[in-house]
């Protein structure tokens, strides 16, 4: 019935073709080779692919040359198909011609080689033979051991490749020691994928080159908020200095992200042109921004700053209240004697009416703890600060609430409880705070140890 078979093979309609390919496949029988030879001249590539992959299941020596002549087919899929079919069948002829095709043009066939030949058990027979293998083979962590014979073939799948071979190829180029590198990286800038840009910023921070601080700068305007947040880490890591001042325009950026990156990336700096700019980052919206701001102006060690610090130990938020006081103790350590600590006191004055408990509590203990002018010009203490104690024996309205939330499960509210029973300096606050001292938490440990030393 081959004559048959061979009129569905010659039928104008493709699905006839491509079924009687299908059924010779499964056929099993010799003689089905010739046919599937006369398929794979067939004028459609998906049935010349089908012929390629179906003269696979015969094991026939007569389809080696035609799958190796098939390699050279204009069309890729039906190249990739050749070598996959090649790859399975057996003999020095299949051997040689794979490893020749670890050179061809064509990316998807030079992969389908480098497989086919793994399947086969191919050893390389030199360095050259290997190092062909490897590029073929697709492994990019493979090709990047490779060092500078790795590059080209690196640039040319992040020149054309998808964004996820794209993003590839980035991460291997960045392995790899060359000069090149830096530029390569600055490309990878400039591709649309985020993640490549990003990957490829990653790369240039742990360069440090400067060359490409220019490039760096231009996405402090992109589109993406993790891309821009990325820019800054990276261009203070190529421009040093000289990246201050871009990088205090982005603490006024729309994303919280780019705003603490950029205030940790000032903190770390410590250039004083910096410190304005840090001092309107305590008021931002984000309480880890404003904890950061704190945190980066103690660095800085500006005297400067200790007004707007002091302000910050009214904060909503403990963690900014505890950033502003080790920053304040870090620049001066006897701060609320300070003139600059002084100018604050008629905001904190108005702070006292503040419906927010926290920052209603803290006004009144920084109005007891600086010192403020006498009328005849000298320093003076309020009455309720000369010994350290209430003016009353009456427990404060908040201790008994206060107490009960050192236990709390919450370890921000045990952290508050700790700050605000030191504040309040009175006696029978000091068992519940050597208690707060053994706390499970280092944090909270350290609040109540500094709150019993403040009254003690």
């Amino acid at each position: 019935m081959l004559w048959w078979t061979y009129q569905q093979l010659r039928s104008s309609n493709v699905n006839t073709r491509l079924a009687a390919v299908a059924k010779l496949a499964d056929s099993k029988r010799g003689d089905s080779v010739a046919p599937l030879l006369f398929a794979v001249k067939d004028v459609m590539a998906e049935v010349r692919s089908a012929a390629a992959m179906a003269l696979v299941q015969f094991q026939d020596s007569r389809s080696v040359e035609p799958l190796i002549k098939l390699v050279q087919d204009p069309a890729s899929s039906v190249r990739a198909a050749a070598v996959q079919a090649l790859g399975q069948l057996h003999g020095a002829s299949v051997v040689n011609e794979l490893v020749r095709l670890l050179r061809d043009a064509d990316a998807t066939v030079r992969s389908r080689a480098a497989r086919s030949l793994d399947e086969l058990g191919w050893i390389p027979e030199d360095e050259t033979a290997r190092k062909a293998h490897i590029l073929a083979s697709g492994n990019l962590e493979r090709v990047a051991e490779l060092g500078t014979d790795g590059i080209q073939p690196l640039v040319e799948l992040m020149d054309s490749g998808t964004p996820e071979q794209q993003l590839a190829a980035v991460k291997a180029l960045s392995q790899i020691s060359d000069s090149r590198i830096p530029g390569l990286m600055q490309v990878a800038l400039t591709k649309s994928s985020v993640m490549v840009r990003f990957a490829g910023l990653e790369a240039l921070e742990k360069l440090g080159d400067p060359s490409a601080f220019e490039a760096v700068q231009r996405l402090f305007k992109d589109t993406a908020s993790n891309i821009r947040a990325a820019a800054v880490v990276t261009a203070v890591s190529c421009g040093g200095q000289r990246a201050v001042p871009l990088v205090v325009g982005m603490l006024r950026d729309a994303s919280w992200e780019v705003r603490l990156e950029a205030v940790k990336a000032l903190g770390r700096l410590g250039d004083a042109t910096a410190a304005e700019g840090l001092c309107r980052a305590l008021q931002d919206s984000d309480h880890d921004v404003r904890e950061s701001a704190a945190l980066a102006l103690g660095r800085l060690g500006d005297a400067r700053t200790i007004q707007p610090l002091v302000l910050a130990l009214m904060d909503q938020q403990s963690f900014v209240r505890t950033a502003a006081h080790n920053a304040l103790f870090r620049i001066d350590r006897f701060w609320k004697k300070s003139d600059a600590a002084r100018s604050a006191l008629p905001q904190i004055e108005v702070a006292r009416t503040h419906r927010d408990y926290w920052i209603s509590h803290c006004a009144e203990k920084l109005l007891e703890q600086i010192q403020p002018h006498s009328d005849n010009g000298e320093p003076g203490w309020p009455a309720r600060a000369a010994t350290g104690q209430p003016a009353t024996n009456v427990p404060h309205p908040a201790f008994a609430i206060l107490a009960e939330l050192l236990r709390d499960p919450d370890r921000d509210l045990r952290l508050a409880a700790a700050e605000a029973l030191g504040e309040l300096r009175e006696k029978n606050a000091a068992a519940q705070l050597i208690a707060a001292s053994r706390d499970k938490d280092a944090v909270v440990r350290q609040a109540a140890e500094r709150a019993l030393a403040a009254f003690s």
